[in-house]
Formats: C-alpha cells, structure tokens, sequence
C-alpha cells in the first residue's frame, strides 16, 4: 500500500513540475537526451572495436 502511495505522490510531483517550470523541465529533457546520445554514441564505438 504503502508503495502505491509513493509512486502516485512522484507522478503527481513530476506532472507539478512539468506544469510549474517548463523551463527547468525543458532542461532535463535536454539532458536526457545528451545522455542517451553519448551513451549511443560509446555504444557504437564499443561495437566498432570488437568488429562483430
């Protein structure tokens, strides 16, 4: 029960933010994406030097 309550107060806390600050949302989804390309980025390196 416990954990149910938990996640709902996070989604509710996440859609606050999203709706209080736009800019600072703007921000972590800037991020996010520079991660997950320089994570595929180092992916396709490692790949690259194994020769599959």
């Amino acid at each position: 029960m416990l954990k149910k309550v938990l996640t709902w107060a996070g989604v509710a806390f996440v859609i606050y933010y999203l709706a209080t600050s736009p800019d600072g949302a703007a921000n972590v989804v800037s991020g996010a994406v520079s991660w997950l390309k320089s994570a595929g980025s180092s992916m396709s390196q490692f790949l690259n030097h194994i020769k599959l």
